[in-house]
């Protein structure tokens, strides 16, 4: 089969396009043809040595695809050949990666695609869909009329945040940086958005609020200025954190108890499948319906992984704003 793959750990030049060997399906395992896989920070995080794991050599990058059951190892008992599945978690933990024409995954980290839903659909909402789950609903217990501000609300995860939770009936507040990205978060469904660059944050919260603050604090960034954070934050609020593995910010304890605020964190590939199952079967039905949409800003082919993890570095590392949504990669 055709795959990109990389032997050392390095910058984005190090992804090779090549025949390896098409993986045959153990226990529990599912062999997928890959329609679309899309790609994560993640996998820029794995591919540069930044986070370290056990990697099989050759290693096979992409933590999220979509496509078709070509065939299915013993004991599966989910899926036949010829269904349609979408799913996350490969690529880590000493899993092969989704880069490839196929990919053999555990059925437990599989789910069917609705009818009616594109596989590029799918794979782009697979991880970032999953993560944004675990925390409004898993974490954060988001509940209708409650309000959400999701610091980055036309990213992957933050753009998920915003649909998820106007799909359960909460009022959303969100942060951009342009007014592109500000006409793409009214597009989704945001009913405040703002400026960071141009506006006062505090400020514009505090008056969408009435001045009592948000009931969940969704950061997709690495925390900074959490002060600022429980300022915006109302009585009893929950913080929900997913970013930054080096960040180091000061904790402002008395406000913080004060308020009676709670704090979460987590990382989605750290979650039971059973978890995660949860949160993708909400993801089906609010696809299905129309209510969940991926931003898709480029597309590639198999054969330029190398050029989609220079796209994604740029815009992960070094902020440089040239990506407007999620990368997905084709095969063929």
């Amino acid at each position: 089969m055709k795959a990109a793959y990389f032997e050392t750990p390095g910058r984005p030049e190090v992804i090779r396009y090549g025949e390896l060997p098409t993986p045959e399906p153990q226990a529990g395992e599912v062999l997928v043809k890959v329609a679309a896989a899309s790609m994560n920070p993640i996998d820029v995080y794995i591919r540069s040595g930044a986070v370290a794991m056990s990697l099989p050599n050759p290693f096979i990058p992409g933590c999220d695809l979509a496509g078709t059951v070509e065939a299915v190892g013993p004991e599966v008992r989910r899926y036949s050949v010829g269904d349609r599945v979408w799913g996350s978690n490969q690529g880590l933990l000493g899993r092969q990666g989704t880069f490839a024409e196929y990919c053999c995954a555990q059925e437990d980290y599989l789910y069917p695609i609705p009818t009616g839903v594109s596989e590029e659909t799918a794979a782009s909402l697979a991880l970032v869909g999953i993560t944004a789950h675990l925390g409004l609903f898993g974490r954060a217990n988001l509940r209708e009329g409650e309000t959400v501000f999701v610091n980055g609300g036309t990213g992957g995860v933050g753009s998920c945040v915003v649909q998820m939770a106007k799909a359960v009936g909460a009022k959303v507040i969100t942060t951009v940086g342009s007014a592109m990205k500000a006409q793409l978060a009214n597009q989704i469904g945001a009913d405040v958005v703002i400026n960071y660059k141009t506006d006062d944050v505090i400020k514009r919260v505090s008056e969408a609020t009435d001045g009592r603050g948000v009931d969940v604090f969704f950061e997709t960034l690495p925390p900074t200025d959490l002060d600022r954070t429980i300022e915006m934050t109302a009585q009893r609020g929950r913080i929900v954190v997913m970013a930054g593995r080096q960040a180091r910010a000061e904790f402002p304890n008395g406000p913080f108890y004060v308020k009676g605020l709670s704090l979460f964190g987590y990382v989605m590939f750290a979650m039971p499948p059973d978890e995660q199952r949860v949160c993708a079967n909400d993801i089906n039905s609010w696809t299905a319906s129309g209510k969940l949409n991926p931003l898709i800003g480029r597309r590639f082919p198999l054969s330029e992984t190398a050029a989609a993890h220079e796209l994604q570095e740029e815009n992960t590392l070094r902020r440089v704003g040239t990506l407007h949504g999620k990368i997905v990669v084709v095969p063929g």
